[in-house]
């Protein structure tokens, strides 16, 4: 069974970092689109950052310059650097799947069939 799970979520005061993982259960998933997604309460699911076979990465304009995406295959993990935090940076922080595109990944939630359970972030001023 695929599965992805989530950790590393927290609480920081405005301008902290954390550092959220997301440990694959299969290697299968080193050759295909992974992301991280975020949902704050009363709002829809967005797309925060993706990488995709090559290792190309792109990034919602709102985190670009503070978040990374990495992923470290030997380990089946793939990580999201968040520095500079903000409190509208609060939200259920999602790792997501696409196992049917290794190039050009989606944004799309609809485009990512395997996700975590989530992990809590909240920033506060």
């Amino acid at each position: 069974q695929v599965q992805v799970e989530e950790s590393g979520g927290g609480s920081v005061q405005a301008g902290g970092s954390l550092r959220l993982s997301c440990v694959r259960s299969r290697a299968t998933y080193d050759h295909y689109c992974m992301a991280w997604f975020r949902q704050a309460p009363g709002k829809e699911r967005e797309a925060v950052a993706g990488i995709d076979s090559a290792g190309s990465t792109r990034y919602a304009e709102s985190v670009k310059g503070r978040f990374t995406i990495s992923r470290d295959n030997a380990k089946n993990t793939l990580y999201l650097q968040m520095n500079s935090l903000k409190p509208e940076d609060t939200a259920m922080y999602y790792c997501a799947a696409d196992l049917s595109r290794r190039y050009s990944c989606r944004d799309k939630v609809s485009s990512f069939g395997y996700w975590g359970q989530g992990t809590q972030v909240t920033v506060s001023s």
